[in-house]
């Protein structure tokens, strides 16, 4: 009787040993990470592997009388030049007046994504609006940016006498479009064709992967 209790306490007490031993190697090899701190690498969702909006085809617009100014309604004047233009710029790069995470921006850091007509002063006919709005004729400046807006952003059209139009309109006209004709050397059909342009996520992953 005597041999068999000491039997039984022997492996009880193995267990217990046994489960401080596990308990011990867990809490010393499973570290938590540090808080707050993420992989980046551990991402699920690769950034690259999302939609390029410059590459995808733009639906149709339904009314495009919404790109029409109204006759009565006058451009925004209330501020210089230089500061509307400078806004214009923000504005340019603000992803969060669009629907779909782009903005002007993402299509126009360079000047691959222009056609050669946007050399020529305003009002002048814009490919794009014909092919999605059925307009043959000439746009004004800020016509464009409204258009920009509704297409390609798909996001309602700016009140027509914002100041916000009015900067982007500036920006467009004093910035982007000298920058177009600058690149071409007075040649816009010298500019490269968008479709040859480098893919920036060509790049190598970090992670050690290429995207």
């Amino acid at each position: 009787m005597e041999i068999r209790s000491a039997v039984i306490l022997s492996v009880a007490g193995l267990l217990v040993l046994f489960g401080i031993s596990a308990c011990s190697e867990e809490t010393t090899t499973d570290i938590p990470p540090v808080s707050g701190m993420t992989n980046p690498c551990a991402m699920k969702q690769n950034p690259c592997a999302m939609k390029n909006p410059c590459a995808a085809k733009p639906a149709a617009m339904d009314d495009p009388a919404r790109i029409t100014r109204p006759a009565d309604i006058k451009p925004f004047t209330g501020a210089d030049r230089t500061v509307l233009v400078a806004e214009g710029k923000m504005l340019f790069e603000d992803s969060s007046l669009s629907s779909n995470g782009s903005s002007c921006n993402s299509c126009h850091a360079t000047n691959d994504l222009f056609n050669a007509s946007f050399a020529k002063p305003y009002p002048h006919p814009v490919a794009m609006a014909r092919e999605k709005a059925g307009l043959d004729r000439a746009l004004q400046a800020d016509e464009f940016v409204q258009f920009c807006m509704i297409v390609p952003m798909a996001v309602d059209p700016l009140p027509w006498d914002s100041r916000e139009l009015a900067a982007l309109t500036a920006y467009v006209v004093d910035v982007k479009q000298k920058e177009f004709i600058a690149a071409s050397g007075g040649n816009p059909g010298a500019i490269k064709n968008p479709c040859a342009a480098q893919n920036p996520c060509g790049i190598k992953n970090p992670c050690g992967k290429g995207y």
